[in-house]
């Protein structure tokens, strides 16, 4: 099994990373300054960066900086404007350029292999040839559809699509930058909507940026209870008080970017800028947000920019008849994997789209900022597909997409320019150099990167081994393996841990035995051992793996079985594709107890900042006890993974000359445990010297628990 991440393993001891990017002056290989090891591959690193800022320069040329090429959502689409045209020589409008002539709607469309665009809707009775649109020498076509003549006809929720004449024949289309897609109750089809609602007014400011994010990655359809596509509405009213209820300061909203298919968990993309309209409206969902933003809930958006759905109907393939308007021509353009299509993030109107996109979430629904999907497909050749990213050699050659790469950095640019305590996070198993450090230093500018390797290992660990001869020195240096000066953010299990297939860590751990034996006066071996290790695991994985944590909803308090959403191999059925929220609420379940043990791992946080410190320090790790003692954030960590054998008279050294107490018992009742330790128990310092500490305590945890420690 790879580390962590699949980072090499000189990465864990390599020196702090260099100074913030604010204070250097680099050509993109200052990375080596905080690890030798990449020495050999100084001149990659600066090719690199180079390539970065000629297409950054090629950007800000064409438009006047980057912040104005990302622009396209509005001009391109529907907007109000005049019927002054642009410049001549440009496809984004000057900066006052549409404040002459009489007033109206344009629609305005990329589409170079075309021969022939005509606006078609209910507003012209979907006739395709009365309303044809022009051509610019750049392939921008538009139409000025005046309110003197349109106002009574061509309304905001009005049908429309864009009837597209090429060499490949003639077809509807949505276009590409819709703001609003509904699909007919038959599912066969889908239709644009013209979305140019009255101004929202927002009552919240967003919060300030969190020291460390604690993540509540979530899904709105599947948020409900019955068996059913919940709303925006419904998680807003039901699941945002529950967030700030359990001590999470940030929700992940998985699916909100409109996608055909519900099975896709949202990530098979066909309308970047729509909303998913099963959950609602774009008022609906800013709503949500607005509502996030007033219980000071920082909203992240899943941001799907790796590959778009195939769908010729609903998406962008073959929008102008050839196969590489937006896309890779020919099998580069597919997903071997995902059976999906590739982006060409050569091409600037590529660029402009995703990067207009960026700003446009940011902007137009204030999420504070996003989770980046498949960035490991994105940034090599192969995707990825079988690799373990074992070397260096990895990071480095001919199997990179130089193109991506240089996409990924201006993407976080225009994230930060636009909001500048917006959060980025990459989903990249590669480890990649430099994904989460600033791209000055030669980074990619992301602030976190997911741990991709922890919920890996746990179950591999569960699948291969008894929790008896899990490996402490093993254990420790996974959770720990990351690269240095790099944020990640930790996670047990996320919904990939959970999709059909597979199964949550609390049903893998206790399986048929959860629908018979969770209730409180049930005697099982089986219950109470799943119980203890789905704590250790959460608790070792919060304190050890990375400076953010990450949930997926319902995993807190031990979910049963897996995630699966309707589909024709389980009859189209919503009963995996829910959250059966009142095994939580039920007093005499023991789900209540694990989601009670939750809570108080974000309260852990809350008091002692413990995500935000620096990495955790191994003070004890004995194999044949089964034991392990860490500090962070000035708290000691005591964990017994031992099956039968309880510690008394534990030693383990403290940091300051004071009492002690426990601050957090995964034995304490009201977290399902035995209560072998009494809640709050004081720890008199001792001076005795051990761990390399001057003075030290001695404690007693039971076996299968973990105790934290902290001045009293």
């Amino acid at each position: 099994m790879p580390p962590s991440d699949a980072t090499p393993e000189s990465v864990q001891n390599a020196p702090k990373a260099v100074t913030a990017a604010a204070n250097l002056v680099t050509d993109g290989a200052a990375l080596v300054a905080g690890d030798p090891w990449l020495k050999p591959y100084e001149h990659g690193l600066r090719q690199r960066h180079a390539n970065y800022l000629r297409t950054l320069k090629l950007l800000a040329e064409h438009d006047g900086s980057l912040l104005k090429f990302a622009r396209g959502h509005q001009y391109f689409g529907f907007t109000r404007g005049r019927d002054m045209p642009h410049p001549v020589g440009t496809t984004t409008p000057a900066l006052g350029q549409d404040l002459l002539g009489e007033a109206g709607i344009w629609y305005r469309e990329w589409a170079p292999g075309a021969r022939a665009l005509f606006l078609v809707g209910d507003f012209n009775n979907w006739d395709r040839g009365a309303t044809p649109m022009a051509r610019d020498s750049f392939g921008v076509w538009s139409i000025f559809l005046p309110d003197r003549l349109f106002a009574h006809r061509l309304k905001h929720e009005g049908r429309v699509k864009v009837h597209v004449i090429s060499d490949a024949g003639a077809q509807d289309r949505i276009p590409a930058y819709i703001r609003r897609v509904v699909f007919e109750p038959d599912g066969t089809s889908a239709t644009g909507q013209v979305w140019l609602p009255p101004k929202f007014e927002w009552k919240h400011p967003a919060p300030v940026s969190h020291a460390a994010p604690r993540i509540y990655e979530s899904h709105a359809g599947m948020a409900v209870e019955q068996e059913r596509v919940g709303t925006f509405a419904e998680f807003e009213r039901d699941v945002l008080p529950r967030v700030k209820r359990d001590g999470y300061n940030c929700i992940q909203l998985m699916a909100v970017q409109e996608h055909p298919y519900y099975g896709s968990f949202g990530y098979h993309v066909s309308n970047f800028f729509a909303v998913s309209s099963r959950f609602g409206t774009p008022e609906d969902f800013k709503r949500l947000v607005d509502a996030a933003h007033g219980m000071g809930i920082r909203v992240l958006l899943d941001l799907v920019h790796s590959h778009s759905v195939k769908n010729t109907v609903e998406g962008l393939a073959g929008f102008d008849g050839t196969d590489h308007q937006y896309f890779h021509a020919g099998p580069r353009g597919l997903h071997p994997a995902w059976d999906s299509m590739l982006f060409d993030y050569s091409k600037p109107e590529v660029l402009r789209l995703l990067l207009s996109n960026v700003r446009y979430w940011l902007e137009e629904f204030h999420v504070d900022g996003f989770r980046f999907d498949g960035v490991t497909s994105m940034l090599y050749l192969d995707h990825g597909l079988g690799k373990t990213f074992g070397s260096y050699d990895d990071y480095f050659g001919g199997n990179l997409d130089e193109d991506a790469g240089v996409f990924l950095r201006l993407a976080n640019q225009v994230a930060h320019e636009t909001k500048h305590d917006a959060i980025t996070v990459a989903e990249d198993v590669s480890g990649m150099v430099g994904t989460a450090r600033p791209i000055a230093e030669g980074g990619f500018g992301f602030d976190y990167r997911l741990a991709m390797g922890i919920p890996d290992y746990w179950i591999k660990l569960l699948k291969e081994r008894r929790d008896e001869d899990w490996s402490m020195a093993d254990l420790f240096h996974t959770l720990t393996n990351r690269r240095a000066g790099e944020k990640h953010i930790a996670y047990a299990e996320s919904h990939d841990q959970a999709m059909v297939g597979d199964k949550t860590l609390a049903f893998r751990l206790m399986d048929a035995e959860m629908y018979s034996r969770m209730n409180k006066d049930s005697q099982s071996l089986i219950i109470d051992r799943g119980i203890a290790l789905h704590k250790l695991i959460r608790l070792l994985t919060f304190m050890l793996g990375g400076e953010g944590w990450l949930n997926f909803m319902g995993n807190e308090f031990g979910h049963p079985e897996w995630v699966d959403f309707p589909r024709a191999g389980n009859g189209y059925s919503y009963k995996y594709a829910r959250r059966q929220w009142s095994l939580a609420e039920h007093p005499d379940l023991r789900y209540r107890e694990l989601g009670a043990f939750d809570v108080a791992l974000q309260e852990l946080d809350q008091r002692f900042g413990v995500l935000a410190s620096p990495p955790a320090k191994l003070m004890q790790c004995y194999e044949h006890e089964k034991r392990i003692v860490i500090e962070r954030a000035g708290l000691i960590m005591a964990v017994n993974l031992h099956p039968t054998i309880s510690s008394p008279n534990w030693r383990v050294g403290i940091p300051t000359a004071e009492d002690y107490n426990s601050v957090l018992n995964t034995d304490d009742p009201d977290f399902g445990g035995h209560g072998l330790v009494v809640s709050g128990q004081v720890y008199p310092q001792q001076l005795v010297s051990w761990d390399h500490m001057k003075q030290s305590v001695q404690i007693y945890v039971p076996a299968r628990s973990g105790q934290i420690i902290g001045r009293a």
